[in-house]
């Protein structure tokens, strides 16, 4: 039974993909897109899109709460000072565009690529 469970857990124990997702996190607000497996670009999805509405009040408190669940410097700069802005006029969430890229060559698994859509 599937009662109360509420993510996925990647085969990782809870701070190593915790940090994975947040590293990731990192990367698609600089680079604008990340090529993952489908099951990871889903909860990248949750976690991003998170810190995006929470940059978007643009406070201190806002400020503090990026930075201590999201430790990467630049990434959470970029946040606040392109990011935000960008996505003010949307309602919370659906800043991110998820497109399935077929199979990979190695293991079969079914890839992804995530992007920050443009308004």
């Amino acid at each position: 039974m599937r009662h109360r469970m509420d993510h996925r857990t990647l085969g990782r124990y809870g701070s190593h993909r915790t940090m994975m997702l947040v590293n990731m996190a990192a990367s698609l607000f600089l680079a604008g897109q990340v090529k993952t497996t489908i099951t990871r670009a889903k909860e990248l999805r949750r976690v991003a899109e998170k810190l995006i509405t929470r940059a978007r009040g643009g406070t201190i408190h806002d400020r503090r709460v990026v930075r201590a669940r999201m430790p990467h410097k630049a990434a959470a700069l970029k946040l606040f000072n392109e990011l935000a802005p960008r996505y003010a006029s949307f309602d919370k969430g659906g800043y991110t565009r998820i497109v399935k890229l077929g199979y990979r060559v190695g293991d079969g698994a079914p890839m992804a690529l995530i992007q920050l859509i443009e308004q």
